[in-house]
């Protein structure tokens, strides 16, 4: 899979988002740095469901095989939807693609909650759907969902940028820029999104719409760390090496811990490489 789909399937695409429990519709609590690994799966509590939801979710991030065993549990008490949703994306998190992304769809088919957050299981569905290399499902997903949202909604701009990522892995880049476009007239100032398009550009092979578009994104943007990656990447093509250093180290003092960063590593080290092979010759 290509650099530029991965940064951007983490860039935008849904998070685990919660089912409400009934009403419940505050963000998921940031994760602990370090959370003790468990050597059982917690029995779901049914005086406090919330709890449960809460617990299994993240152990579908820290250890999903603990919480596919909650989730089957719960199920089996008859949790409902949460449960079942929390049982899908463990089967996700334990690299079980294809039936975790079925369940989500499913369950989304059939689920009683409101419109976005149905949304949310067929984007989440959809990205697993990514991960199986599955991109026509991924994408026949991410068009259901945008059909169900309110366009112009911020879950409507993410959805777009996920089908355009879809798009991109798929080689259809004109339809990808069509819809990062439609995104951008959104936001036309989201320096994350007019990197995606300089992205793009880059792939089609229109180099100088590219570093146009990778210049404007960090003008609007200095420190946005998908900007600096995307700049590197235009300079390191017209052979700008110490420009291109300069963006990939900068992405390392901003977010050394992020995908970027990580990419924004391999390239130093490989213009390194190139470079002394150039003294060699």
């Amino acid at each position: 899979m290509r650099y530029a789909a991965i940064a951007l399937l983490m860039a935008f695409g849904a998070e685990a988002a919660e089912l409400p429990l009934p009403l419940q519709t505050s963000p998921e609590p940031p994760l602990a740095t370090e959370t003790p690994k468990l050597e059982f799966a917690p029995d779901p509590d049914l005086r406090n469901p919330a709890w449960t939801y809460q617990e299994c979710l993240q152990l579908s991030r820290k250890q999903p095989d603990k919480a596919l065993e909650m989730a089957g549990k719960w199920v089996g008490l008859g949790g409902g939807e949460p449960a079942k949703h929390c049982q899908a994306l463990a089967l996700v998190g334990l690299d079980e693609w294809g039936e975790g992304a079925t369940r989500l769809e499913e369950l989304a088919a059939v689920s009683k909650q409101p419109n976005n957050v149905r949304v949310n299981m067929l984007a989440q569905a959809a990205q697993a759907w990514m991960l199986q290399g599955e991109l026509s499902r991924a994408y026949a997903a991410q068009t259901t969902a945008l059909i169900m949202i309110a366009q112009g909604s911020p879950q409507h701009l993410q959805l777009l940028l996920d089908r355009a990522t879809t798009l991109v892995e798929a080689d259809q880049l004109d339809d990808a820029l069509a819809d990062i476009n439609t995104a951008l007239r959104m936001e036309p100032n989201n320096p994350q999104v007019i990197a995606f398009r300089a992205s793009a550009y880059r792939l089609k092979g229109d180099l100088d719409a590219a570093m146009k578009e990778s210049e404007r994104a960090v003008a609007a943007a200095p420190g946005n760390v998908t900007a600096l990656l995307e700049r590197g990447n235009m300079y390191r093509m017209e052979k700008r090496v110490d420009d291109a250093r300069r963006d990939w180290l900068r992405i390392l003092e901003l977010e050394p811990d992020s995908a970027e960063a990580d990419a924004a590593r391999a390239n130093i080290a490989r213009i390194d490489v190139d470079t002394r092979a150039d003294v060699k010759d």
